[in-house]
């Protein structure tokens, strides 16, 4: 298990880091929608929803990225014009930021679950579909500062796992994900803050000037992605699922992998774009 584990990861690394350095927008743009698909696709299990429907919640998910780019190209960076990035972006990273900040600690709180087709499907297009649009528009700051997005939680990540494994005592969330501490969730939210001052220059004017905004923002953005790991692993839980799919050995499914991402991309397209155009 830990060898192909190793393997895949690997795997999904180098596919990454190839996608977002040697492909066009356009090509950078279809990848992406592939990805949301198959989360959406996986979406579909967390709603107990059979096969058939849930190809079809992954190819809706094609359809509507499809829309968005042959209606609004300009808002993805194709044919070199970017006038478009926040008028379109605000209609999604507004409702998502409320989600995460006000919806989903909520939701946790009161172990809502996904019964509603509905509510489930309007809640998967908030969960996927922001957090695509960010990846594709975050893209046009350049391949470095995108990078510089993304390790933001993969450092809050490993920051609290080693964190929580050397001083952790105090359950985060017990029942939803045994594993996790306030400890590590402290150590998470630290090494973020180091890191984001670190790169302060390369911010928005507007933290770039003021660290004590700054702090709190990427202290704010450690406990989103903390929160959209348990979103999902209450989901799971409430289902009887270990993994949202099969689809990458030893690591689970694409949603396993983006849980974290779902959360904190959108309010980083959110904070810089509200500020740059």
């Amino acid at each position: 298990m830990l060898k192909t584990r190793i393997v895949t990861a690997i795997f999904l690394f180098a596919a990454f880091f190839a996608a977002l350095i040697f492909l066009p927008t356009l090509g950078w743009i279809v990848v992406t929608a592939l990805v949301a698909a198959v989360a959406f696709w996986e979406w579909g299990a967390l709603m107990k929803q059979p096969g058939i429907s849930r190809l079809a919640l992954g190819v809706a998910m094609i359809a509507i990225c499809a829309g968005i780019t042959v209606k609004f190209p300009s808002a993805l960076g194709l044919n070199g014009q970017f006038s478009e990035v926040w008028l379109v972006g605000r209609w999604f990273y507004f409702p998502a930021g409320a989600f995460w900040l006000l919806v989903v600690p909520l939701w946790l709180r009161c172990r809502w679950s996904l019964q509603s087709p509905l509510v489930g499907c309007l809640t998967g297009m908030v969960v996927i579909l922001p957090a695509w649009l960010a990846l594709v528009q975050l893209r046009l700051l350049g391949i470095v500062p995108l990078l510089a997005i993304v390790a933001v939680v993969w450092l809050a990540d490993i920051a609290a796992y080693f964190s929580g494994r050397a001083v952790g005592r105090h359950k985060l969330a017990p029942t939803i994900s045994p594993g996790k501490t306030w400890e590590g969730a402290v150590g998470g939210a630290l090494a973020v803050v180091l890191y984001g001052l670190l790169l302060g220059s390369r911010l928005p004017q507007v933290l770039a000037e003021n660290r004590l905004m700054l702090a709190f923002v990427l202290v704010i953005l450690a406990a989103v992605s903390v929160v959209g790991d348990l979103f999902e692993s209450m989901l799971k839980r409430q289902v009887g699922m270990k993994d949202s799919s099969n689809a990458l050995p030893g690591h689970g499914g694409v949603l396993d992998r983006i849980d974290s991402l779902t959360s904190t991309l959108p309010l980083v397209a959110l904070v810089w774009f509200s500020n740059d155009f």
